[in-house]
């Protein structure tokens, strides 16, 4: 089989986020054109290529990341575009202004940015927010303001092909929403490594990006397939975000009022039109939402949700344990948490989990101390109905 050369870039994992990125070249069979549907209802191994191939090193798994993240925008997301020909920051007071070039179209726009008030010569910590955030963030970070409406729209199905990523890419572009914020996060970084630290007090190694709800699944979707985030915290993201689309069709047809896929592409443009094809036959599926922390390790990961049966909390338990387990093999564990506390109203911040969202700011933004190790969920679960079909997992160390 003919081999293809990628570049990986990761995070080193047992450092802090204030650490360069690694790099390396790493050697990958060539990717089909495109992959085929399945029928199981398990959740797909993430230890095992579309080949048949299993995976057995750190390199391996790198190139199974780089394969994820096709499936994924192939059947739910759409195409992830490159990097744009252009993009021009300048800096005003509080507000960076991004030019962005694509092909023949231009677009501008505006980010407003909150600079971290103990920024050194080399800047600071700071949060996106995606859509605004609710969680704590400490006294002092840095903040980052995303509009991602203005990126692509969410107010109806019909809004797909709204917003200037479309004005950049074109209306009929196969990206869904939370896809498109992606890209468009990735923007706004280019701008901050364009102006550097001196103008905009922020160090780009330092980033964490968060939101509750819809934006939680776009918080999730920043952190997946932009690789320049250091911590990643979606807050009750449930389905679409953290939970399962098999399991929350399984969740629905024992009677719980649960988000599901056929539901979600009738409310929201959040995902690829390609994904309609899929929705009521979701175990068709060479994917699925623990394939999320797959492709965000080995970089920080802490997953807020909640007991609200819209948000599944049997389905978002079942696939980020499954997450943790992924991250657990590659010697990383501690890199990621999950924490369903519940008992509160949606998006309001529980304060029972304020010392292990803490640890993992200190860790991944901060660069001091080390993580809680949380699993936190009362959620009735047997994880064997779901994972029974993998592979041994593979005995590799991305720390």
């Amino acid at each position: 089989m003919a081999r293809i050369t990628y570049l990986i870039v990761a995070l080193v994992a047992t450092r802090p986020a204030s650490a360069a990125a690694a790099r390396r070249d790493t050697t990958c069979d060539a990717a089909p054109a495109t992959y085929t549907s399945i029928s199981d209802p398990g959740l797909p191994d993430p230890w095992k290529f579309a080949s048949g191939k299993s995976v057995a090193s750190a390199d391996d798994f790198a190139c199974r990341q780089a394969e994820m993240s096709r499936i994924m925008q192939q059947f739910e997301l759409g195409d992830l575009p490159p990097a744009p020909d252009l993009v021009t920051a300048t800096m005003s007071g509080t507000s960076m202004s991004l030019s962005i070039k694509v092909g023949s179209n231009t677009k501008t726009v505006s980010v407003s940015i909150t600079k971290p008030s103990t920024a050194g010569a080399s800047g600071g910590p700071a949060i996106i927010a995606v859509g605004g955030a609710s969680i704590p963030i400490p006294s002092g970070m840095g903040r980052i303001a995303f509009g991602n409406d203005a990126c692509a729209a969410q107010q109806n199905p019909s809004s797909h092909g709204t917003g200037w990523f479309f004005d950049l890419h074109g209306k009929t572009h196969s990206a869904g929403a939370t896809l498109a914020w992606a890209w468009c996060v990735g923007r706004i970084i280019d701008g901050l490594e364009q102006l550097g630290p001196a103008k905009t007090g922020i160090d780009t190694k330092k980033l964490g990006v968060t939101g509750c709800s819809r934006n939680g699944k776009g918080a999730f979707m920043v952190g997946a397939f932009e690789k320049r985030i250091a911590l990643t915290i979606p807050q009750e993201s449930g389905s679409g975000g953290a939970a399962s689309w098999r399991i929350s069709d399984s969740e629905f047809a024992k009677g719980k009022s649960i988000q599901t896929a056929h539901q979600i592409v009738r409310e929201n443009a959040w995902f690829s039109p390609r994904f309609t094809e899929f929705v009521n036959k979701t175990n068709t599926l060479p994917e699925d939402h623990h394939f999320l922390p797959a492709l965000v390790a080995p970089r920080g990961l802490f997953v807020i949700e909640n007991d609200i049966d819209w948000l599944g909390p049997v389905s978002t338990t079942v696939a980020m344990k499954a997450g943790r387990m992924i991250y657990d093999a590659l010697g990383v564990k501690g890199n990621m948490g999950f924490s369903l506390v519940g008992g509160h109203s949606h998006c309001s911040f529980p304060s029972a989990t304020s010392a292990d969202l803490t640890s993992f700011i200190n860790r991944f933004l901060v660069g001091t101390g080390q993580t809680n190790d949380v699993e936190v969920s009362k959620a009735n679960i047997t994880m064997d109905d779901w994972i029974k079909g993998w592979s041994a997992a593979p005995k590799i160390s991305l720390a």
